[in-house]
């Protein structure tokens, strides 16, 4: 399986167009995580934690992207975009939401 953030591939003629693929995934806040993170806010920096979140679960979503386009019978997802965002629940805390796109196509 073939994943691009392309809408082409060299040498790769798209024979048929299967639709559009979709992969959502989500992670609940943590209640420690986020307390380091707010210290990272008053003193600056980085917050590691998240972004290991957030690289886990891009590749977490990518792979899920993938299962869903094999069973569509594609042979490659292309125009893949990764979008990130929030679900706030209410007072107590917020989600984190990842979500992969793409083209499922064959060749």
């Amino acid at each position: 399986m073939i994943l691009s953030t392309t809408d082409t591939l060299q040498n790769q003629p798209v024979r048929e167009y299967l639709g559009v693929v979709t992969a959502e995934v989500v992670y609940g806040s943590n209640a420690l995580r986020d307390f380091f993170a707010g210290i990272r806010d008053i003193i600056g920096g980085r917050t590691g934690a998240y972004e290991q979140v957030f690289e886990k679960g891009q590749k977490s979503a990518i792979a899920e992207l993938e299962e869903r386009a094999k069973k569509m019978g594609a042979d490659a997802v292309i125009g893949i975009e990764i979008d990130t965002g929030t679900i706030n629940l209410d007072s107590s805390g917020v989600l984190l939401l990842i979500t992969a796109t793409g083209t499922a196509v064959k060749f």
